[in-house]
């Protein structure tokens, strides 16, 4: 606990165990007077203090993953009950549908097309330097399929879904709505999580697709139109580069992002605490937590289908 020194008695006789004060640039604690006597305090060190803070932070951490897997499994058990016994919540499944549609279709299209029109011009450079102008659809078929539009995906869900979520679900809790639906014996999970789960899983492989359809087609307007590529070659080389495995591996990686980022919305919607305060952090929480999320499982699926399925030559 470091040294124990006295200061300013009279004043500190008055505080209570509890009490820290910053007094001199130095953080000490007051100790009651029964158990340390008077006015006696504790000087804490930097690094005790930097240690706890941290340990503090890991084991936090750590809680927060395994109450997100809670509310994962949770939900996934949830939906597939509820659809079974035909009790799912079909209305607000749709109501949540159509409200992600609406907020991510037009970014969507905003970011494909500048996507597509990177990739065509930055790989076309590069490839007509090498002579090969003809390979330019295999590039920007693999480029926007493969990472382009999952990204893109997940990064318009974490940022606009995440953040709608949690903030519904986070005023919920603030209002003590979610409280009184557990003191009426009805499980949030069920009745909130598990439509948006379900939502967020439809919507974002229609999101994929036509980021991939926006992209692509971006990318050939550009390559015919200003790089003077015929448009039989970059159809063909875009056939024999990409393959059915490639759509589909991409659609499962939007998938993914999309489960990731309505679970971790959800969990720290739910958690929100503190008044509108606690609603902004929780929603400024999520979107960070989803974007970092997709990012790293982005990173493995990535390693994953380049060793068991590589590009595969013409």
């Amino acid at each position: 606990m470091g040294q124990w020194k006295f200061r300013w008695p009279c004043f500190l006789s008055a505080l209570s165990s509890e009490t820290i004060k910053i007094l001199s640039g130095q953080r000490i604690i007051a100790c009651p007077a029964t158990i340390y006597g008077c006015g006696m305090v504790s000087e804490q060190s930097p690094i005790s203090v930097v240690r706890r803070n941290f340990s503090e932070t890991i084991v936090g951490g750590l809680r927060t993953y395994g109450r997100a897997v809670g509310v994962g499994m949770e939900s996934v058990g949830g939906a597939a009950g509820d659809i079974a016994r035909g009790r799912f919540q079909w209305r607000e499944m749709v109501h949540q549908f159509w409200y992600l549609i609406t907020v991510t279709a037009i970014p969507a299209i905003l970011m494909a097309i500048p996507f597509g029109v990177i990739v065509s011009v930055q790989v076309g450079n590069l490839i007509r330097q090498l002579g090969a102008d003809s390979l330019l659809g295999a590039a920007g078929g693999l480029g926007v399929i493969k990472q382009g539009a999952p990204m893109a995906t997940g990064l318009l869900l974490g940022g606009a879904g995440a953040a709608a979520i949690a903030a519904d679900l986070g005023a919920r809790t603030i209002r003590e709505e979610i409280d009184a639906l557990r003191t009426m014996g009805i499980s949030p999970i069920h009745r909130l999580v598990v439509p948006r789960l379900v939502a967020m899983v439809l919507v974002a492989p229609l999101l994929n697709i036509l980021i991939i359809f926006v992209g692509v087609a971006a990318s050939y307007a550009v390559a015919v139109a200003a790089q003077g590529v015929t448009p039989g070659s970059y159809w063909a080389t875009f056939g024999s580069f990409t393959v059915v495995a490639d759509v589909w591996i991409s659609l499962l990686k939007a998938t993914i992002f999309g489960f990731l980022v309505v679970v971790i919305a959800c969990q720290r919607g739910m958690e929100a605490k503190g008044g509108p305060r606690g609603v902004a952090d929780g929603v400024n929480a999520a979107v960070v937590l989803s974007v970092v999320s997709i990012v790293l499982v982005n990173l493995v699926i990535t390693q994953l289908s380049a060793m068991f399925l590589p590009v595969r030559l013409a």
